[in-house]
């Protein structure tokens, strides 16, 4: 789900159990909001684990990788 408000223009969804290529155009603040995420951001080699309440950034014009091992709710801004 999408929408816009104060923070900007922003998605709201929950992640199957999977693995994950994302691409991004412009700088994306995600928030976990239920279960957890394993992270690699772009030029990294090492895996971040972020659970509720916890926010990561991506740089514009990249890509970087999610593991999922059960359904995980979060939200991205886009800036």
């Amino acid at each position: 789900m999408a929408f816009a408000n104060e923070e900007g223009t922003a998605t709201v969804g929950v992640m199957a159990s999977g693995e994950y290529t994302f691409n991004t155009a412009s700088v994306e603040y995600m928030t976990v909001i239920s279960g957890e995420m394993q992270v690699q951001l772009p030029n990294e080699t090492e895996w971040e684990t972020y659970l509720p309440y916890e926010t990561f950034v991506v740089p514009a014009n990249s890509s970087f990788n999610v593991k999922v091992i059960s359904e995980t709710a979060y939200k991205c801004i886009y800036k």
